[in-house]
């Protein structure tokens, strides 16, 4: 009998036991998100000023929506970050369906939101509510990954609650392997810039 999971209830465990995922600690796995970073201008830098208070102010009234966290923080970051402008296209709530190998388990689901360029997936995002520890959505970004038609090519994740960004490299070919970087937190204001520019590194990996 053929089982079906939604996306947002998928454990790390069960990618690892029926997709064979695995997390690797190799520092050399995951270097585009502290290495080579483009340093950001005086307006990029105010600009995520304004993102910050933006999200300090609204939170401290109530925690932000995921839907709010779209708007408030993810929103102008994908802006500074270039991906509204060609040669990247953006995409929302795109369904996606990874079945194990003997095809008796399935993930469904929708990504929030999607960067790609020439159909080769750069970037999925995986938004919360910033009640939620941002940790929450790793298991429902991986399987959306995993759904990459190009699994030649590696794919990049950014979870995000609002408060915090946490960046994926997932790469496919042989035994799926992925890595992470640490929480960076929006109330810090050089790990806001790094978000930046890790977003931007990444644009420009795939265009070069």
């Amino acid at each position: 009998m053929v089982q079906i999971i939604p996306a947002r209830d998928i454990s790390l465990y069960e990618l690892e036991e029926k997709f064979g995922l695995q997390l690797t600690t190799d520092t050399n796995f995951f270097p585009e998100w502290i290495e080579n970073l483009p340093i950001l201008t005086d307006g990029e830098k105010q600009a995520l000023d304004r993102v910050k208070s933006n999200y300090l102010n609204l939170n401290k009234r109530r925690l932000m929506s995921e839907e709010a966290v779209k708007m408030v923080v993810l929103s102008p970051l994908l802006d500074l970050a270039g991906f509204y402008q060609p040669p990247f296209e953006i995409e929302t709530e795109t369904s996606i369906e990874i079945s194990a190998e003997d095809e008796d388990f399935i993930v469904k689901g929708n990504i929030d939101v999607l960067v790609i360029q020439k159909r080769c997936w750069i970037l999925v995002i995986e938004s919360k509510s910033s009640k939620f520890d941002v940790m929450v959505a790793l298991p429902q970004a991986l399987a959306y990954m995993l759904d990459n038609p190009n699994p030649a090519q590696p794919t990049f994740g950014l979870l995000i609650n609002g408060r915090e960004f946490v960046f994926i490299k997932l790469i496919q070919q042989g035994q799926p392997r992925y890595a992470r970087s640490y929480a960076l937190s929006i109330e810090r204001d050089l790990e806001l810039h790094q978000v930046i520019s890790v977003l931007k590194r990444l644009g420009e990996l795939i265009i070069s």
